[in-house]
């Protein structure tokens, strides 16, 4: 080995960077376990909200040292930036795949119209993106364009007033399409800035904001974040603030009376209605009394059958902006009926355009206000927030939590006519968010000029400093709608963390002493090269800022045996050098020198996968595949370099190094198999595997995750053990379709619903968890609130641990991501083997053993999946294994071929059976030896590495298993029966036909 010196020094520099890397992450772990110390000893363990009053003393904890010098000039907050990042399933917190409404940018754009071609067309979009890859805006134009004479460059489209600088009514559709587009992306743009700039001021460490790709999808994830709610709408809130003139309850007289007469007609039968509205209380009964008063005709008012006045549990206050109060419960159904045609018929003239509206929730009452907004004909406000230049989070005149805004001078100019206009009509204004009412104050002492408002509300000063963060963000050009999401609460994390060490450290442990027992003083060389390969992953991930994630340390533990397998290949070659008599010298370098070509091409091609799992994959998978991508990378380093400086090193002073032990010496040695003279009956057994894997593919099928079929999925940890069958059934009485499984221990349950799946929204995803935790009321402590519930309990080990929503557009892109992973995968693979080998035979070898282990792991999850007690489901984590299971066959298959190719130049007089027998025979020690350490490393995951990815390592256990066997049964027979004149094979034609450059 050449530059044996740079190589030294370059391995010692290296080192020394991922150790000052890693220092980081050390010295953040030893102040936050201070903080955690200094917290618990001040406020106790013995107190309510015990986990959330320590998080809060943590936070004050941290923040007062975080700029105090520790080592060398480093801080708390320089650690902080530079730590190794953890992942939301180490660490805790919430993922999030958002998409902004292409829909909503598109009529924006168009001005609102009304056209109803124009809507139409929005229409058929939205059915097909159920069912398409294709961008939303490309589906739109396609069904624009199939309208007769629709014109894109129309008035009723998008030749408008705020178009007008870039279109004109002559353009071509496809002239006006470059130009939406460009419009659309900036729309997007602007949406990512805005959420980047609201993420920036939430205080979570080391988030992550990114587009993906041109759908409008924008991905966020907070590690670390623990109030999942608040995240929920700090990011869905498009922060769409308007101010309005608001009518007085006495101007709208007798609406209200004749829209519940209307509704009554219109109901019919007053039995069914009576029936429908049975829950009504006496103290309805007297609210009816009370507004029936402005009837002329109280009849019907008395009865109870009121569809309208049945929901309203107080009038409003005479002269002011509320008409009446309703129930949260009960503002859809309300809201229906006002907008009916019918009801909405009944307004005078000069209120045609009214626009009702809800205010916020009136404290624990449970009660909300109904406004009625003083529209007009395009239904837009007088001023909108896009004028707001600054707003903070304040205190109003008698105390309350408010929120104080500044206008630019166009705004200010507004507000002093709108302020104007109510002092002397002594009416109100209403500020309205997101389509809801926060306040609707008077103004009596004139034009208010300055351009200076406020916002009061039941604010919490959390709650405050979020709206003026989204107010100072601005607001987003279109509605987000979170389309994918995961929650892991931090217990959960935790403990990922202690089992994800556990197994580490046993897969480790018996990695180093495997190598000491089976290759003696050589293998204390590899478990060197090994630490070292472990500490370059590290620190490379560190270095790069990578997201550490709980398959990511299963990557990195299956690293440990591609390290091994390197070492394994290199000592094999030299064991069989000595055994022809060379010099231990000439010995390691042939050896090294004959293994390289197999130890490149069986990593190359696990890397081919790897970075099929890069680009596709998402969250913890591309964990997995960057650290197993890093671990190749370092593997490779370590095994030629590190391990030969050892070697060469020791063998320089002339010692003998016998690359095995006593028990190991003669392991495999002079072995002679007919491999291909079993080939038939492997055909068999094979073809009987087959069969079975497709035939419970066909009729039982596989259990797919909420990846790709859409839905909820919740992990809820009991204080005691609950039976999956009962809960199942509970839930299933108020969702109609659940499922739920023991997941872990006996007192978790892994629930899944796709109850109300196609519906987003954060109001949505609460009702379901309320409902949920209604069901589950029986099995959860009788003190144990709903807010504890969600959150995770009190010291957040009870309730939901972990939850996961998937919408079944994103679903489906997943599933057809995932199809063309696998086969990317697969012709990937056979033109990598076809251009390294040079035969088209090796390729068809390569891809039916890969097309056989996969039916078969496929199979295997079919049988299985109702009787294993633990998760089999299938979904991006599977894919994962699957393409895993490829790399590690294709790896084994690739120095089995190796070693084929070899044989034929070098026996030449051998007939081809003999030759392939051979060597196969002399590959055996090490696919043998390779299978066993990968199978102990993932069996020790399997068993200590966590509920959360049990089904990902029993498919790789599987896929390891039939991989070995598919390199020496499937592959190398279909390779051998592809050949069609075996016989007259010779060197001469072999070396043109195989012979490659490494």
């Amino acid at each position: 080995m050449q530059n044996k010196g740079l190589i030294k020094v370059f391995a010692i520099l290296f080192g020394l960077v991922c150790i000052y890397q890693l220092s980081f992450t050390f010295i953040t772990n030893r102040v936050e376990n201070e903080a955690e110390e200094f917290a618990i000893q001040k406020i106790g363990e013995d107190v309510d909200n015990y986990s959330v009053l320590r998080d809060a003393e943590e936070k004050r904890y941290l923040d007062s040292i975080g700029g105090d010098d520790i080592i060398a000039g480093i801080t708390y907050n320089d650690a902080k930036d530079k730590e190794l990042n953890k992942g939301l399933d180490l660490k805790g917190g919430i993922n999030v795949i958002l998409q902004i409404s292409v829909r909503d940018i598109l009529h924006g754009l168009a001005n609102n119209t009304a056209d109803p071609a124009f809507n139409r067309a929005l229409d058929e979009a939205d059915a097909a993106q159920k069912d398409s890859q294709d961008d939303y805006i490309d589906l739109f134009f396609e069904a624009f364009n199939d309208i007769p004479d629709a014109r894109l460059a129309s008035p009723d489209a998008f030749f408008n007033k705020s178009l007008s600088d870039e279109i004109n009514s002559e353009m071509s559709n496809d002239e006006v399409e470059g130009i939406i587009r460009r419009k659309v992306d900036e729309s997007i743009t602007s949406a990512f800035e805005v959420l980047r700039k609201r993420i920036d001021k939430f205080g979570v460490t080391q988030p992550n904001i990114q587009r993906l790709g041109n759908s409008g999808r924008i991905l966020v994830e907070l590690p670390g974040a623990k109030d999942i709610s608040r995240v929920q709408n700090l990011l869905q809130s498009t922060a769409q603030l308007e101010f309005w003139h608001v009518y007085k309850s006495n101007e709208f007289g007798n609406f209200l009376a004749e829209a519940n007469n209307r509704l009554i007609e219109l109901v019919g039968d007053k039995e069914e209605a009576r029936a429908e509205t049975d829950t009504t209380s006496t103290e309805d009964s007297d609210i009816d009394e009370l507004l029936a008063e402005a009837e002329d005709d109280t009849s019907d008012v008395a009865t109870g059958n009121n569809p309208l006045f049945d929901l309203i549990k107080s009038p409003g206050s005479q002269g002011g902006p509320v008409l009446a109060y309703f129930s949260t419960r009960d503002t859809a159904k309300a809201m229906e009926y006002l907008n009916k045609s019918q009801v909405r018929s009944l307004l005078p003239a000069d209120q045609r355009y009214a626009k009702f509206v809800w205010g916020i929730p009136e404290g624990d009452a449970d009660l909300v206000g109904l406004y009625a907004l003083k529209g007009n004909r395009n239904m837009t406000p007088p001023l909108s927030g896009d004028v707001i230049t600054d707003a903070n989070q304040t205190f109003d005149q008698v105390g309350r939590i408010a929120v104080s805004m500044q206008m630019d001078g166009r705004g200010a100019k507004i507000w002093e006519e709108m302020t104007g206009y109510a002092s002397n009509n002594q009416s109100q204004i209403a500020i309205v968010l997101d389509n809801i009412v926060y306040s609707a104050p008077g103004v009596s002492s004139g034009p208010i000029s300055g351009g200076r408002s406020e916002i009061t509300g039941d604010f919490t000063i959390t709650e405050g400093q979020d709206l003026a963060n989204v107010l100072r963000a601005g607001k987003l050009p279109a509605s987000a709608d979170i389309i994918q999401s995961e929650i892991v609460g931090p217990s959960l994390g935790q403990e990922a963390i202690d089992s994800g060490i556990m197994s580490f450290a046993i897969a480790l442990v018996f990695v180093l002493l495997w190598m000491i027992f089976y290759y003696g003083k050589a293998g204390i060389y590899a478990d060197i090269a090994l630490a070292v390969n472990i500490l370059f992953i590290f620190g490379i991930l560190a270095g790069l800022g990578a997201v550490l994630t709980l398959p990511g340390i299963a990557g990195i533990v299956l690293t440990i045996g591609i390290s091994v397998d390197a070492n394994v290949l290199i000592f094999e070659r030299i064991r069989e050098e000595l055994a022809k008599g060379k010099m231990q010298k000439d010995a390691i370098k042939d050896g090294f020198n004959n293994a390289l070509s197999s130890i490149l091409d069986a990593n190359i091609t696990t890397g081919l996968t790897g970075f099929i799992l890069l680009i596709l994959g998402t969250g913890p998978i591309k964990g997995f595949a960057t650290t197993l991508l890093i671990g190749i990378a370092t593997s490779l380093f370590t095994a030629i370099f590190i391990t030969r400086l050892f070697i060469d090193g020791y063998a320089k002073s002339g010692k003998e190094l016998p690359f095995s032990t006593s028990a190991t010496k003669n392991l495999f040695r002079n072995v002679k198999v007919d491999w291909l003279g079993k080939r038939k009956l492997a055909y068999v057994i094979s073809g009987i595997m087959i069969i079975i894997s497709l035939g419970s593919l066909l009729v039982q099928g596989l259990n797919l995750g909420v990846d790709f079929v859409g839905g909820r999925t919740y992990t809820v940890r009991f204080d005691q053990d609950v039976s999956p069958t009962d809960v199942q059934d509970d839930l299933i009485a108020v969702f109609g379709s659940a499922e739920a499984k023991t997941f872990g221990p006996n007192n978790q349950l892994k629930i899944t619903t796709n109850y109300r799946v196609d519906d987003d929204g954060s109001e949505v995803d609460e009702e379901i968890a309320r409902t949920m935790y209604g069901a589950l009321q029986e099995y959860l402590p009788a003190d144990l609130t709903f807010e504890q519930f969600r959150a995770g309990g009190t010291d957040r080990s009870l309730g939901i641990m972990q939850s996961m929503k998937v919408g079944p557009t994103i679903a489906d892109d997943i599933k057809n991501d995932s199809f063309w992973a696998i086969l990317g995968s697969l012709v990937v693979i056979f033109l990598y083997i076809l251009l390294r080998f040079r035969k088209w035979q090796f390729s068809i070898g390569s891809v039916a053993a890969v097309a056989h282990d996969v039916i078969i792991v496929l199979g295997v999850f079919s049988l299985l999946y109702k009787v294993m007690p633990f998760s089999m489901e299938v979904n991006q984590a599977f894919i994962a294994a699957i393409l895993t299971v490829i790399g590690y066959s294709l790896n084994d298959t690739v120095v089995v071929f190796d070693r084929i190719r070899e044989y034929v130049n070098e026996h030449t007089s051998w007939n081809l059976d003999r030759t392939i027998n051979s060597a196969l025979d002399s590959t055996i020690s090490r696919t043998l030896n390779t299978s066993l350490t990968t199978l102990i490393v993932l069996l020790a995951i399997f068993i200590f590495g966590g509920e959360g990815i049990r089904g990902f390592m029993f498919a790789l256990i599987v896929g390891v298993i039939v991989g070995t066997y598919s390199s020496l049964f499937i592959a190398t027979p279909v390779m051998f029966d592809s050949v069609t004149d075996k016989a007259k094979i010779q060197k001469k034609k072999l070396e043109e036909e195989t012979e490659t450059t490494v």
